[in-house]
């Protein structure tokens, strides 16, 4: 079974795998390696600097963004706050209320920190965690528990390696606080308004339109769109400087620069049946809470999504078996008939809302960039995971952190076009580590019924041979039957009379469930050395010798350890601002010393005097690259000699903040320990709270040529 963790619906893994999902070797995905791609005529070499043609016509949108799903509005709130003038494209003409992806990860809590405290607003508004906290495994919602997973450990709710929680919020929710925020950055939504009446400004969200074409040149892009008005088509021209294709794993954006997606595609074909539940809801919330229920029983497998307990929200994933199963066969009295069965018995208040096919692929595009790097994607645009783990909408998220604050650097003229490039290939290795990641997510959770003597290799096969023999000859009636006949067959293998323990066959079964959960092999929720630890090994970034490779994902919970190696997110650690400027003084986390609302990076040093010469040498060259860079300068635990050393020693620089660590009783470890540095190193922090450079003792050599080829490199100015 499967999970809503990610921008696409929750999956049924173990009724898929149940029902016909055969049980592939995806391991291979991760070491496949990428053909050219085939060229397209949107791409061209280009001549000029941006900078110099943005100033001379304002009238172009420096930057258009395609899709107003979560990464598309996240983009659109970090632009906003860096200065960068932006606008949304939506082909929808609403908002959808299908609850899609509702895990949201450390590292994405750690970016919504930085937009106006709405990581705070999730955590207010979510579910309280001990009633999403488990996975439950279960012979019916009403009946016996086979099984249950708590996902949550001790050190989950401390803040020794985030400042922030995990959340479990429904992706709809989401888009109603960006939208919030949005608003209150100025943006507007439109409908129903033809453009040649009033043009497409910046800050702006455009719904009922299509991207229906693309033409680049050497300074910008022409998109043409189209929507529908009182059943006419009406087209329209809008020029930006740069094009993000946010618009989900159909991208039309992708489509249409012609940019391939690679891995295996069509794993499985499913339905999402959104439906609400008062009585359920209560039901569970004091019997059994969980965030996902899966249900075996000879009438029905699959499982259910608690969106929300308290709401009676939930989210049925089932599969379907094309030909002899169509989506049509799933109205709105065949899933309640379904749901009836999972849950035991019938319910007086069930009310389907909405019913959606999908299907499971496992693909990334083979590039990012398009048009000499002014059409980018982000998102499911980009890559398509399995949802088990929930890596799709929280790499999306990442996707657009990262790119944000290099949009802004180009538009800024601060860095060329060429600091572009860094995105795809930093992001990209790490959408191909979290496809392989989800895909062995998605086998483990096909451990549980495969212990139960549900084979899914066995029901795959049967539905392919039905395909290839009788399906040619017998009538789809009959071939549905056959189908439906041979699976109910397989479920029977759940009947009291067999799983049972004192049937030597259930007995020993169940068992190997048990077995399964307490070795940690069934489908996992969090994975703390993913989450907070990718690290980008190339890129807008200084590496220290050759790059070491990347470990293989293993499929299990591991921890995160630390790490001020280039390319790594910035370790946290609480510690307290004592002076300076820009911070409130007062405990924060390392994290919150980079700003989100300004272009401007980060340089940790200690209080020493060759580090406070390296700060002045550094603030020397970014100015010369008109670039901001805050100085903080981290005392000991306890040993703050005065706050006048620093003002005096950097002296005329005043952009600098003094801060001392606040180690946690149970720890003795300094700052540079976590780092595993010496307090005579120094550490340049990019906007988006990667570590750019780092120095572990001091500089060697000539310290000007030293931070001059720091920044010339990480700002693409070789």
């Amino acid at each position: 079974m499967g999970v809503c963790l990610n921008s696409k619906p929750s999956v049924c893994c173990s009724a898929m795998g149940v029902l016909g999902v055969a049980s592939r070797r995806f391991n291979r995905f991760f070491l496949i390696k990428y053909g050219n791609h085939r060229k397209h005529s949107c791409e061209y070499i280009q001549k000029r600097n941006l900078s110099s043609n943005y100033s001379n016509n304002d009238s172009i949108l420096p930057v258009l963004i395609v899709g107003a799903g979560p990464v598309g509005l996240v983009l659109s709130v970090l632009l906003t706050k860096l200065g960068v003038k932006c606008a949304v494209l939506e082909r929808s003409m609403t908002f959808s209320k299908h609850p899609q992806a509702h895990f949201i990860n450390n590292r994405s809590m750690e970016v919504f920190s930085k937009l106006n405290g709405l990581s705070e607003e999730i955590q207010r508004f979510q579910p309280p965690v001990e009633l999403w906290r488990k996975f439950i495994y279960c012979t019916s919602l009403t009946g016996s528990v086979i099984g249950s997973v708590d996902h949550m450990q001790t050190q989950d709710f401390d803040d020794f390696i985030s400042p922030v929680s995990v959340a479990h919020f429904s992706q709809y929710k989401l888009n109603k606080l960006l939208l919030k925020q949005l608003k209150t950055l100025g943006f507007t939504i439109r409908t129903h308004e033809p453009l040649d009446q009033n043009p497409l400004g910046d800050k702006q969200i455009l719904m009922g339109h299509n991207c229906v074409s693309i033409d680049a040149n050497d300074d910008f892009i022409n998109v043409t769109t189209s929507s529908l008005k009182e059943g006419k088509h009406t087209e329209n021209q809008i020029a930006c400087r740069f094009l993000i294709g946010a618009d989900g794993a159909g991208s039309t954006v992708r489509n249409l620069v012609g940019i391939e997606l690679r891995g295996e595609k069509d794993i499985q074909k499913l339905v999402s049946v959104h439906f609400v539940s008062q009585e359920l809801g209560e039901y569970l919330m004091y019997e059994k809470p969980g965030m996902l229920f899966f249900v075996f029983n000879p009438g029905a497998i699959g499982v259910l999504v608690a969106h929300d307990l308290k709401e009676g929200e939930f989210v049925l994933q089932t599969p379907f078996y094309p030909p002899q199963q169509n989506f049509e066969d799933f109205t709105s009295e065949t899933c309640k008939r379904l749901i009836f069965k999972l849950v035991g018995r019938e319910v007086a208040d069930i009310n389907v809302v909405d019913i959606k096919p999908w299907v499971m692929h496992a693909e990334v595009a083979d590039k990012y960039l398009a048009c000499g790097t002014r059409v980018i994607l982000a998102g499911d645009a980009a890559h398509r995971f399995p949802p088990a783990g929930g890596f799709g909408m929280n790499t999306g998220i990442q996707d657009a952190h990262n790119l944000a604050w290099k949009l802004s650097a180009v538009l800024k003229g601060i860095a060329p076009m060429s600091i572009l490039p860094t995105y795809e290939m930093e992001r990209r290795p790490i959408a191909l580590f979290n496809t392989a990641l989800s895909i062995q997510n998605f086998e483990a959770a096909m451990a549980v019924p495969a212990a139960l003597g549900l084979d899914p290799t066995i029901a795959n096969s049967l539905h392919q041979a039905i395909n290839n023999t009788v399906g040619t000859i017998l009538p789809s009636t009959i071939q549905k039957s056959l189908l439906n006949g041979i699976f109910s067959l397989g479920r029977a293998q759940l009947s009291d009379l067999i799983l049972n323990e004192n049937n030597p066959v259930g007995s020993s079964r169940l068992a190997k469930v048990r077995r399964i959960f307490e070795e940690g092999k069934s489908l996992q929720l969090q994975f703390p050395a993913e989450d907070l630890g990718f690290r980008y090994r190339e890129g807008a970034l200084i590496p220290e010798g050759v790059p070491d490779k990347q470990e293989a994902p293993s499929g299990r919970r591991r921890e995160y350890i630390p790490s001020a190696d280039p390319g790594s997110r910035l370790p946290h650690m609480n510690i307290r601002v004592f002076s300076g400027v820009g911070i409130k003084e007062g405990t924060i986390s390392t994290l919150d010393l980079i700003s989100g609302d300004k272009l401007e990076f980060l340089l940790i040093i200690g209080p020493i005097d060759s580090s406070y010469r390296l700060a002045h040498v550094a603030l020397s060259i970014a100015k010369e690259h008109n670039v901001l860079v805050k100085v903080c300068v981290m005392w000991p635990n306890g040993l703050v000699n005065g706050d006048e050393r620093t003002k005096t020693s950097l002296a005329p620089w005043e952009n600098y903040v003094d801060v001392v660590e606040v180690r946690p009783p149970s720890s003795s470890s300094s700052w540079w320990d976590i780092c595993k540095m010496t307090h005579r190193g120094a550490i340049l922090v990019r906007p988006d709270d990667h570590i750019a450079w780092r120095v572990k003792s001091s500089v060697v050599g000539d310290v000007r040529v030293e931070m001059k080829r720091v920044f010339s490199a990480v700002l693409g100015c070789k």
